[in-house]
């Protein structure tokens, strides 16, 4: 590692420490703003799988759904557990690179001069753009995936897609919200430009949403069963 690169290290887990001791003066006023967002982004998502239920053709192949359809064991946490640690995985590896593009790639093009200083200029503002661009995937790509899953379980078991997003919250806004956790620091920091904070914001809201998803996807698998067959006319 170069004097330069070894610069923009120490400025970094300098600028890291001092984002964690000042937030732990002063937690909630932290937490209550990324936690907002990121509630209003799982809201928003939400509406989306509404809408996009609705409008799909729902798929008649039959439904295995572990506590409606086969008894719950704790193996069916497994495939929930998977698929959410790749959407955290996702948005926290997007507060990293908005960390790299906003915070350490200027000081990096600053001890530079010319064309090289121009190309890490450039590729901070790539770097910010493909940040955006793969969370605006993310949100769709989960729009369409739950929508589709929300159409065919509507349809064959007899209920309306308000009452399957309904019988969803008790699970779904916990992990919503923090799956979320990670873009809403993102959008928060980046907002007010200050960038230097979110790889302090990525290790707290990643360390916040594991246990949320691990409690989310129990509820998933032993409650909302239950409340589908309270729901549904043909179980």
């Amino acid at each position: 590692m170069n004097a330069g690169n070894e610069h923009v290290f120490s400025h970094g887990m300098d600028d890291t420490r001092a984002a964690l001791e000042a937030w732990n003066g002063r937690p909630w006023a932290v937490l209550r703003g990324w936690t907002a967002l990121s509630l209003a982004i799982a809201l928003a998502l939400l509406g989306a799988v509404w809408v996009v239920a609705g409008m799909l053709t729902p798929d008649i192949t039959p439904i295995h759904l572990a506590g409606l359809t086969e008894p719950s064991e704790p193996g069916d946490l497994l495939p929930i557990l998977w698929r959410n640690s790749l959407v955290l995985a996702l948005h926290g590896t997007a507060c990293v690179a908005g960390f790299i593009a906003g915070a350490s790639m200027p000081i990096a093009a600053a001890q530079r001069s010319g064309f090289s200083q121009w190309i890490h200029v450039k590729t901070a503002k790539f770097a910010i753009l493909f940040v955006a661009a793969v969370t605006l995937f993310s949100l769709s790509t989960q729009a369409l995936y739950l929508g589709f899953q929300g159409s065919a379980i509507a349809f064959q078991l007899h209920i309306s897609h308000a009452a399957l997003i309904l019988s969803v919250l008790p699970h779904a806004i916990p992990e919503l919200t923090a799956l979320f956790l990670p873009l809403a620091a993102w959008l928060i920091a980046s907002r007010r430009g200050e960038w230097n904070q979110l790889l302090a914001a990525t290790f707290i809201t990643v360390l916040l949403a594991i246990p949320v998803l691990v409690v989310s996807a129990t509820v998933e698998v032993y409650v909302w069963p239950h409340i589908l067959e309270a729901l549904s006319s043909v179980v």
